[in-house]
């Protein structure tokens, strides 16, 4: 029996990531893999979704402060963590996740100015640690980030910040990915079907190495 694998899915916005987690998971169930959950961040639990809206569709005026942001985030991260992902892996049951730590590290880092040393500290408080086994980064431009967004006619809270917001989201998204050597790095501005190859045979190639 193969070892259950933490796999995620990090990007901007619009980047196709859930769309790939139902393809890698199609494509594990079909080389053998067939204990597979998918999860999303922030949610995938009661408390986790609610913590979600609250983030993504505030329904008053008042603003969300930033480090607020970032501890709702980390909430429902625990969450997650703890009565999902820890004990899945435990019963030998894959996980791909949209979404991971990495992104605290670029949104609220990156987009929103919070210092590393203060992510750092919520990371060591709460992950104890939990590293991903594989990384997939699907790289897209701000603009086309934007645009999508806009196409979809859905944009949430987040997703209306500025292109220099979002600049700054993927300078930290490139930089420790390139740090990171258990990732995979994909160019998400091309046509959907040339993304979705390039993710099936990086990822073969990697569940080849692995086993």
């Amino acid at each position: 029996m193969k070892k259950s694998k933490f796999i995620v899915l990090e990007g901007l916005d619009c980047s196709g990531k859930t769309t790939i987690c139902q393809i890698l998971k199609l494509l594990l169930h079909n080389m053998g893999i067939k204990k597979i959950l998918t999860v999303r961040e922030p949610g995938s639990t009661k408390i986790a979704e609610k913590i979600r809206n609250i983030i993504k569709y505030p329904n008053s005026n008042e603003i969300i402060h930033k480090k607020t942001n970032l501890l709702l985030i980390y909430a429902a991260r625990i969450q997650l963590i703890e009565n999902i992902i820890r004990p899945s892996l435990k019963k030998n049951i894959w996980i791909i996740s949209d979404r991971y730590d990495l992104s605290s590290y670029a949104y609220q880092g990156g987009g929103f100015k919070i210092k590393k040393n203060i992510i750092q500290k919520l990371q060591q408080m709460t992950l104890k640690p939990l590293i991903p086994d594989l990384t997939i980064y699907l790289d897209v431009l701000p603009k086309n980030s934007i645009q999508r967004s806009i196409m979809r006619n859905k944009e949430d809270k987040i997703e209306k910040n500025s292109l220099n917001f979002f600049n700054r989201t993927r300078n930290i998204y490139l930089k420790l990915i390139a740090q990171n050597y258990h990732s995979i790095k994909i160019d998400a501005n091309l046509k959907s079907n040339i993304v979705q190859n390039d993710v099936i045979n990086k990822f073969k190639k990697w569940f080849q190495y692995v086993y």
